[in-house]
């Protein structure tokens, strides 16, 4: 796919609603656990990682608009999921705990692996 005015605004209106949603779970998981691991960027990973497994399957099963996949893959998904806030308060986290670091990382790349096979396999499942 090229380049147009239409690719840029189905991804950055994907990234917009992405975007908004990341803000929303950060702010609403430091409420409700202020002093924990970055759980936020947990959750955004592993919802990402597991929702890009079911978009995957269902892009590569069904003949769907391209605008619809910039849209929800690299725009919504690119802008939910945090990979770079990952790694700064993973370096934040190993400068003060080692096991909290470690157990960052492991939650975080295990974590979205297993979601994003996870989506998949449920939608490939459902479909076949």
């Amino acid at each position: 796919m090229t380049f147009t005015i239409g690719t840029a605004i189905a991804v950055g209106a994907g990234g917009f609603c992405g975007a908004i949603l990341r803000y929303y779970v950060g702010t609403l998981t430091f409420k409700y656990f202020p002093n924990a691991l970055p759980l936020a960027t947990l959750t955004v990973n592993l919802a990402g990682s597991f929702l890009i497994g079911i978009l995957i399957a269902i892009f590569m099963n069904f003949e769907l608009p391209s605008y619809l996949k910039l849209f929800l893959i690299t725009g919504f998904l690119g802008a939910l999921t945090t990979y770079s806030t990952f790694a700064i308060e993973t370096y934040f986290l190993l400068g003060n705990s080692i096991w909290y670091g470690i157990l960052n990382i492991a939650g975080n790349l295990i974590g979205s692996i297993g979601m994003a096979a996870l989506g998949y396999k449920i939608i490939i499942s459902i479909i076949k």
